[in-house]
């Protein structure tokens, strides 16, 4: 059982891990015909959730035909959880020295776990501003783009389709201007 441990808390290469993501999303087209996608458990969670009587039209559906996805979903949270707390690094993230250089430039300091503290601290005003940017750019690239970067990425990349490249270019070009424009904005 150690040496299972050990096996899951190492990184893996890239030529292992790659392939098992990638083949996940063609399988379960394939052997279900199920669509891989996150952000449409938010759907699902608010047709749960909402009474009848307050239901918009994109609520009305039959959830419980994608239950699978919503223990899928479950299933992330689950692992993440156990990733955290059992399989958890004390050592502090391998950066290069010009990441923690530029990094150490903005205020933020290496320490061990994923997520600098100057971004968690709830205390201070950018943290705030920060979270609610990015949940308005999310919420609403999500919405505009039809589906989560999983969906679009991962699903719309393997089934070929043109909105999805066009989809997954402009979350990654988002992305890079948040972590070089926004980021050190927030940070001040």
């Amino acid at each position: 059982m150690p040496e299972l441990l050990r096996l899951l808390q190492e990184p893996w290469p890239w030529y292992v891990s790659g392939p098992l993501i990638g083949l996940t999303v063609p399988l379960l087209l394939l052997l279900g015909n199920r669509a891989f996608g996150i952000s449409s458990n938010l759907r699902h969670a608010c047709a749960i959730l909402l009474p009848d009587s307050l239901k918009p039209s994109l609520f009305r559906h039959d959830w419980r035909a994608q239950s699978w996805n919503l223990m899928f979903a479950a299933g992330l949270i689950l692992g993440g959880l156990v990733a955290a707390t059992l399989m958890r690094d004390p050592q502090a993230a391998q950066l290069s020295g010009a990441a923690v250089q530029s990094l150490g430039a903005l205020g933020v300091t290496v320490q061990p776990g994923l997520l600098p503290a100057e971004l968690t601290d709830l205390s201070r005003p950018g943290t705030w501003g920060l979270l609610i940017l990015s949940g308005l750019l999310v919420g609403f690239g999500t919405r505009y783009a039809g589906g989560c970067t999983s969906g679009h990425a991962i699903t719309g990349l393997s089934t070929l389709q043109l909105p999805s490249l066009i989809a997954t270019a402009s979350f990654f070009a988002g992305g890079i201007l948040s972590a070089n424009l926004l980021l050190p904005l927030f940070l001040r």
